[in-house]
């Protein structure tokens, strides 16, 4: 499922489930919004400038996380896909959480609904657990991160847009509508246009 073009992954794993395991809790998200990122490709990727220590699991085969600090507050996590080197990563925007909804709640204790337990990428991270000791983890089944496939999203209902709070060229909807999302689904967050901080002189 991962290992293809960070376009055609993110189609791919629309409706997929990611498990999440921890000390005999397990908590699930049905995915219903991702982003694309095509590495050293693409001007809105981590990986455009190359390879550093942080995005190191990027760059290696599909099929692992690929996980961030961002803002100083939060972690948000990453399939990564395509083939060693490509460095292509999808990041997990919004999902249903469909196993373990208890534990979800207690992780993110300032939802005001279950509808809001994992939609935005640091919700997500946070109801499943997930934090930087988990970047370059490995998806395996049974492992503490497995993800699986029992019923593909509709392509009918697939919609694709600009991406999330990107600025500068990877930012344009036009040349990279890498967003992509079930419509309909009420987990799916909300559109926001980057907004280009000016810097103080």
């Amino acid at each position: 499922m991962l290992e293809r073009p960070a376009e055609e992954a993110a189609r791919a794993v629309l409706g997929s489930v990611l498990t999440v395991r921890d000390d005999g809790t397990e908590v699930a998200v049905r995915l219903t919004e991702v982003e694309a990122y095509s590495g050293e490709l693409d001007p809105g990727s981590h990986a455009y400038r190359g390879r550093t220590p942080r995005t190191t699991p990027m760059f290696e085969s599909g099929g692992r996380l690929y996980v961030y600090f961002t803002y100083g507050m939060h972690w948000c996590a990453n399939l990564v896909c395509g083939s060693p080197g490509t460095a292509s990563a999808l990041l997990m925007r919004g999902g249903e959480i469909v196993r373990g909804v208890d534990a979800a709640r207690s992780r993110r204790g300032a939802a005001r609904s279950d509808r809001d337990l994992a939609r935005g990428p640091a919700r997500l991270a946070q109801a499943l657990g997930l934090t930087g000791e988990d970047s370059g983890l490995e998806l395996a089944v049974g492992g503490r991160a497995e993800l699986t496939l029992d019923e593909p999203a509709d392509p009918a209902r697939i919609r694709t847009g600009p991406r999330v709070g990107v600025t500068g060229p990877g930012g344009d909807g036009t040349a990279y509508p890498w967003r992509f999302w079930i419509d309909g689904e009420p987990t799916v967050s909300d559109y926001r246009p980057a907004v280009r901080r000016n810097r103080r002189r």
